[in-house]
């Protein structure tokens, strides 16, 4: 029955192509920039006559067809000149298009290159694009620019908490985004434990977010997609630009290898913190000296026309972040080494003007340690997940009515999941050995975008998906008490589990009018890799982990719909949106659980499993342009979870719950050398679980004993409230900039960036603990909860450059 669903349900997609005969002759080709050379993801180009085309793909290609006739073909592009071309049609035309770079004017910028009525005519919803332009003008914290920092700042997308890069959306875990870098999944995309992203904006070409309405090519996570293309490299002539900043150096590298037809970029960053903690900076004889903190990333890439209708991508990435620790009176030391590795190839054909394929093989490799070394004792804790991926994509342009996607994708996962081993001497303690697991993922889909009429786009796809662990594995059996009972072992390459499913796509525009109109979407994804987090433990041991025979794949199903305007001559953009989310086959670890459970057991014995949902409305107003631009956005949100084995099985708040989220983004170009930036956020406080009394057990208690820190007279036990039944208190936070412009000459152009982070000093909660301590005036025993704050007001600079 599914089968023939699915069969009926393609041939009503493609049943518009087969009434629609009108097309006569198609006009397609590359859009590019033309100091550069580098293709330009996201162009309009349209007919002026008709206001009917396309926007080139990610690899700057496009294509349409319409009848034979006389046109005036359009191309606009967000921050360069428009450009309008007579077209004769009547054979299939290929035009490349070279775009200027716009210039701007001591007064109001105007900015020409974006379709004018794009926030209301796509019908695409709950999708942002980063302008890279901006992020660089706005607050830093510590100096560093930070794209995940900036998408926090978007309504429906959450801070995971102070200084850090990690996000929620729309009511969704960390492990339900999904982070693509040229398209590697990138599955820890944080430095320092969370402050800064691994992404180095001066590599970076083009950011888009998803928060709903997915189009079918994207799949695997419930809440978003982060989709981050790198530069190409400059086809035309040699350029580098770089930084200095309190935290990190970074230089860039760009430049032909045969102009016009390849090229190369690389990018590197560096924190040197960690030099400053040797000699001559700090004394041998100092409790600090030789311990360190540094992280490093380092992204790579080469572009080569092979063809007329052939291109060949080479990129990739490496980051790695080292913390260690030693403590010459207990000989005490610690290495906690984690980081990212992707590699992508990529190849494009043309096989005629209306058929685009992407081809990609992806190498994704992302490892974490935790070793410690005591005398003769030697303890490692380690993760990680390895990928390769293959996917062939491709693009038909059938008709100027129809942009049809359709591809495939298959990965081998290799997961490590948390594996200990330690060593006293010359002893190995019989740990058991080292877990590893295995697991096929596929997917095909297709999707197509069917302008209906000048007032009405509908699009709609579907992706099935298929999952498969596979041996060598061996299944520890347990009762309801927790103890093996049986073990099962599977061979080399035997099924474990297997999963099929469907996930229809489905979003549609509604134009009311010439300035506002209404979208609505629906979403069903499914997740077949899980993030299991460790609440226990103060350290990143969160790992990935599979389906299986225990843990079913998570299941998103996302409705939004929303009311799109356009003001004052569409420099003023407005939009609301509304959603609701339901989530079934959530993850969280069994209350008190700890890694070394894990020793001679699965790891997914140690989970339990419930439900979630969220809902809520997302406001937006933005000023596209002009010498003030920026935008406000408000979310309000409600995050529930709902698990049988925790919290009694009652209701309660996601600890990403928030009420209500406000962003205030400003940039103000003063003149040609001065750019001001603004930041300011708010948001209701994190959820948590305390303590509401204490119990002392096992005889009296000797206050005088517990304030000598004596034990055997007796224990405290503290009992926790509801799971996140209290609220910390509200995080509000002003954050300024401003960039001078010092030199700008054909050769060399330099800038200096002052920011201050958290200008009023506001001691925002980061966490709560609690103090035990005797009253030396009334002898009792009280317990005082305590905050602790990381970041008040932080003053930065930053020299960058560019030749």
């Amino acid at each position: 029955m599914r089968h023939f669903a699915l069969f009926t349900f393609l041939i009503i997609l493609t049943f518009p192509l087969l009434v629609n005969g009108q097309s006569k002759y198609s006009v397609s080709g590359y859009v590019k920039d033309a100091t550069t050379g580098e293709t330009l993801i996201g162009a309009n180009v349209y007919l002026k006559e008709t206001l009917k085309g396309t926007s080139t793909n990610s690899y700057g290609y496009y294509s349409f067809t319409v009848p034979e006739g006389d046109y005036t073909l359009v191309i606009t592009f967000l921050g360069y000149k428009s450009i309008e071309l007579p077209l004769s049609l009547d054979a299939n035309v290929k035009k490349n298009i070279d775009l200027q770079s716009m210039s701007y004017t001591a007064g109001e910028v105007e900015i020409t290159g974006e379709k004018k009525d794009e926030n209301i005519s796509s019908v695409q919803m709950s999708k942002n694009e980063i302008d890279m332009d901006l992020v660089e003008t706005l607050p830093a914290f510590m100096g560093e620019v930070d794209i995940l920092k900036t998408i926090q700042l978007l309504p429906g997308v959450q801070s995971a908490g102070e200084g850090n890069s990690g996000y929620y959306v729309r009511g969704g875990g960390p492990d339900q985004n999904l982070v693509l870098l040229d398209e590697a999944v990138v599955y820890n995309a944080s430095h320092l434990f969370g402050f800064f992203s691994v992404f180095n904006a001066d590599a970076i070409n083009n950011v888009e977010l998803y928060k709903g309405g997915m189009p079918a090519q994207y799949g695997g996570r419930l809440a978003s997609v982060l989709d981050i293309s790198m530069k190409d490299g400059n086809k035309k002539s040699f350029h580098g630009e770089g930084g200095l900043g309190f935290i990190a150096s970074r230089l860039t590298l760009e430049g032909p290898i045969k102009k016009d037809t390849s090229s190369f970029i690389i990018s590197a960053r560096r924190t040197f913190v960690d030099l400053f903690l040797q000699k001559p900076f700090i004394d041998e004889s100092s409790e600090i000296y030789g311990n360190s903190y540094y992280f490093y990333d380092v992204n790579a890439k080469l572009d080569y026309i092979l063809s007329e209708k052939d291109r060949l991508y080479l990129s990739g990435y490496i980051g790695r972040d080292v913390f260690s620790f030693s403590s010459r009176e207990t000989g005490f030391k610690v290495r906690i080494p984690w980081g990212n590795a992707t590699a992508s190839a990529r190849w494009n054909h043309i096989f005629a003007n209306k058929l685009f394929l992407n081809t990609t093989v992806v190498f994704s490799d992302y490892k974490f340690s935790f070793e410690a070394e005591q005398q003769q004792f030697n303890f490692k804790l380690f993760s990680g997940i390895r990928d390769w991926n293959f996917k062939s994509d491709f693009t038909w342009f059938p008709s100027v009515l129809h942009n049809i996607k359709f591809g495939g994708n298959y990965t081998w996962h290799t997961f490590t999941p948390s594996n200990v081993s330690a060593r006293s001497g010359e002893t190995d303690f019989d740990l058991g050995k080292i877990i590893k697991l295995y697991a096929h993922e596929a997917a095909i889909y297709i999707n197509d975008e069917w302008t209906v009429s000048d007032k009405v786009v509908l699009s709609g796809g579907i992706r099935a998906t298929y999952f498969n662990q596979v041996g060598p594995f061996t299944r520890y059996a347990q009762n309801e008490e927790g103890i093996t009972t049986d073990t099962i072992e599977y061979d080399n390459g035997t099924s474990v589990k297997a999963y099929f499913n469907a996930e229809p796509r489905f979003s549609g525009v509604w134009k009311l009018n010439t300035v506002s109109s209404l979208k609505g979407s629906l979403t069903q994804n499914y997740q077949y890799v899980h993030l299991a987090s460790l609440s226990s433990v103060s350290l990143p041991t969160d790992v990935w982990v599979p389906s299986s025979s225990r843990v079913k794949p998570q299941l998103g199903t996302q409705v939004a719909m929303g009311y799109f305007r356009n003001l004052n001559e569409n420099k003023y953009e407005a939009s609301i949106e509304m959603y609701y989310k339901d989530m079934k086959n959530q993850i969280e670890y069994k209350e008190g659980a700890q890694p070394d459970e894990d020793v001679k057991n699965n790891q997914d014995n140690n989970f339990v499993f419930g439900k979630g949902w969220s809902y809520g409305a997302e406001f937006f107003f933005k000023k596209r342009y002009g010498q003030l631009n920026g935008w406000v956005g408000y979310t309000l949100s409600y995050t529930d979870r709902k698990f049988p084995d925790i919290n009694d099985g009652e209701t309660f708040p996601a600890k990403y719950d928030r009420r209500h989220d406000v962003s205030l983004v400003l940039s103000y170009k003063l003149s040609k050398k001065w750019t001001f930036g603004m930041v300011w956020v708010y948001a209701t406080g994190n959820s948590l679980t305390l303590p509401q009394s204490r119990l002392f057990l096992n005889g009296p208690v000797d206050l005088a004993a517990l304030a000598n820190d004596q034990s055997g007279y007796g224990q405290i036990y503290y009992e926790y409230g509801k799971r996140n039944s209290y609220r910390q208190q509200s995080y509000h936070r002003l954050d300024i900039s401003a960039t001078l412009h010092v030199q700008k000459n054909k050769k060399w152009e330099s800038s200096w960036n002052f920011s201050i982070f958290n200008v009023y000093s506001r001691l925002n909660p980061y966490f709560i603990y609690f103090d035990d301590y005797i009253d030396e005036e009334t002898g009792e025993f009280k317990l005082q909860a305590k905050q602790v704050s990381l970041f008040p007001i932080i003053p930065s600079v930053t020299y960058n450059f560019k030749f």
